[in-house]
């Protein structure tokens, strides 16, 4: 039987975001399922025109999300007994809207939803167009590190690095997301975007690791 080593490779790597992702919410309440529906379909199309109006075409604008759910309130009756009671639908729709960085159009973009009429929750996340480059980029740098490591180790042993038998890797989602947040000022409702010239987020900090098990001579 050989003899081994197993050494853990941690690849990390640090990614200036180039990509921003904005996730709107709706919520139609009504009495009536069809209503509920309308209503959130109308929100829609103001979301929609808002996005054109920002240069956007219409199609940009894609839907991640939609479900219409019964909505049901406790009361208590006049013998003061606790009960749910039907008080009609929820429509809900999650729609995305992805471009390039720039700090200008999104703050022009935020203030074209905001002043739309929509009254859409949003939240904004800086990112990679190309988060398979960054999973690739983690991989190499494991792999680089697990071998320096296990170099290392066998000089120090007085043992020379052999035959690579065999490597684990345990598929897992690697964080391509920035921690800045991004946040405007509303005023009676409507985003406030002022002067944002030199909005620069944080880079996105990623690690993966692999197992790799090598001969050793």
């Amino acid at each position: 039987m050989p003899r081994t080593i197993t050494v853990k490779g941690i690849g990390t790597a640090s990614v200036k975001p180039d990509f921003i992702a904005v996730t709107m919410n709706i919520v139609s309440k009504d009495k009536e399922y069809v209503k509920s529906v309308e209503n959130a379909n109308k929100r829609i199309e103001m979301l929609q025109n808002a996005v054109v109006s920002s240069g956007f075409a219409k199609e940009d604008l894609k839907t991640l999300a939609f479900n219409v759910s019964t909505n049901y309130e406790g009361e208590t009756d006049e013998h003061g007994r606790y009960r749910n009671v039907f008080a009609g639908y929820v429509c809900r729709y999650t729609l995305k809207l992805s471009f390039d960085m720039d700090a200008k159009r999104l703050a022009q973009t935020l203030t074209a939803i905001s002043e739309s009429g929509a009254n859409a929750e949003f939240s904004i996340k800086f990112t990679v167009k190309y988060p398979e480059r960054v999973s690739a980029e983690l991989l190499v740098s494991a792999t680089e590190n697990a071998r320096q490591k296990a170099e290392v180790l066998c000089a120090a042993s007085g043992a020379k690095l052999g035959m690579l038998i065999k490597i684990n890797y345990d598929w897992t989602d690697v964080n391509v997301f920035s921690p800045s947040v991004y946040k405007m000022e509303m005023e009676r409702g409507v985003a406030v975007a002022g002067a944002v010239p030199e909005f620069e987020p944080e880079n996105i900090e990623s690690n993966d690791s692999a197992v790799f098990i090598w001969e050793i001579i």
